[in-house]
């Protein structure tokens, strides 16, 4: 198997998660396979860099003098917002060059500052998506995922999610064992799906500011009479449009124009998000069967449960189960 090198761009105002996270992936893919990967650092002048922590950096030597790279690795961190011109036209002339060209979080700046986002679908951190956009129309950017696989071309979003890509493209390359090795070392998860959600339900809605909205929404304590309406802990319950319009004393579509304009999102959207977040902890948490899962969240049927995993996560509940479960549990019969 040839070796494949990793050149990880270094800049001031680097994040330091996103260079040492997947750095810590391949080093552990290497030392479980050894000859599969080469690690290296390069800044441009082959100086030192202060990350936005305060750590200090050292790279192996210049971008100029760097090895012709497998996979190119840029990081995200403050200094994306107003990079060296240099490091901007080394990405443009090289980063084709790659195999595999991956950014961290708003590393994704920096490739689309160099042309190499034109036409593909992209993410970023959550909450620089929109900056992205507006900066670089010919760029496709989808908020969601934790990470987008778009040809030979990866942007992963915040932080961490470095990591979970890291590992897919270890799984890619060595295989499952190799990835289940290192990330049981690193004491994550095999890694998430890529389409996964940065954030949940409740985060990406952004709490309603209107009083009938955040009842319907989050509940307020602790009368019984309004605990029902509470989406996040009732997503079993009926959350038709028109019964939350009802719970929030407003017409169907009153109350459907108002979430959205609060949430961001339509009332159906959140409730779907909220109904895959529950169905993912029963999958994790316990050992309760499919079937008393799907109800429990609000599908009524496996079938329907699936049908949303699929959509959304790619894979089946049984899968999900098999690859996130926290602990060893019998399922109910």
């Amino acid at each position: 198997m040839a070796q494949r090198t990793v050149l990880v761009v270094l800049f001031d105002g680097v994040q330091s998660l996103d260079v040492t996270g997947p750095v810590e992936v391949f080093a552990g893919a290497e030392q479980h396979t050894p000859g599969t990967y080469r690690l290296s650092t390069a800044s441009l002048d082959g100086a030192p860099v202060r990350t936005t922590s305060g750590l200090t950096v050292v790279p192996d030597g210049a971008l100029a003098d760097a090895p012709e790279p497998h996979t190119l690795l840029v990081p995200g961190g403050r200094g994306t917002r107003r990079p060296d011109p240099r490091l901007t036209d080394w990405l443009r002339r090289h980063g084709p060059r790659a195999e595999r060209l991956v950014s961290v979080c708003t590393g994704a700046a920096l490739l689309a500052g160099a042309g190499l986002l034109d036409g593909r679908r992209a993410t970023t951190h959550w909450a620089y998506c929109d900056t992205l956009a507006r900066n670089h129309p010919a760029v496709e950017v989808d908020p969601d995922p934790i990470y987008v696989r778009d040809g030979q071309v990866a942007t992963s979003a915040g932080v961490t999610s470095g990591i979970d890509l890291a590992l897919a493209l270890v799984e890619e390359d060595l295989g499952r064992q190799a990835a289940l090795t290192v990330a049981r070392h690193l004491v994550v998860f095999l890694r998430r799906p890529g389409n996964q959600a940065q954030f949940s339900a409740q985060l990406a809605a952004q709490t309603a500011r209107r009083e009938p909205l955040r009842e319907v929404q989050l509940g307020v304590p602790p009368t019984p009479l309004r605990q029902w309406g509470r989406i996040t802990e009732h997503p079993g319950a009926d959350l038709s449009v028109e019964a939350l319009a009802a719970r929030a004393a407003l017409s169907p579509r009153h109350f459907a124009r108002a979430f959205h304009t609060e949430t961001g999102m339509t009332p159906g959207r959140y409730v779907d998000r909220v109904r895959l977040e529950h169905a993912r902890r029963l999958l994790e948490d316990t050992g309760d069967g499919v079937e008393e899962i799907s109800r429990a969240s609000g599908y009524g049927t496996p079938e329907a449960m699936r049908r949303a995993f699929v959509r959304t996560l790619g894979t089946s509940p049984a899968e999900y189960r098999r690859r996130f479960r926290s602990a060893p549990a019998p399922t109910h019969t």
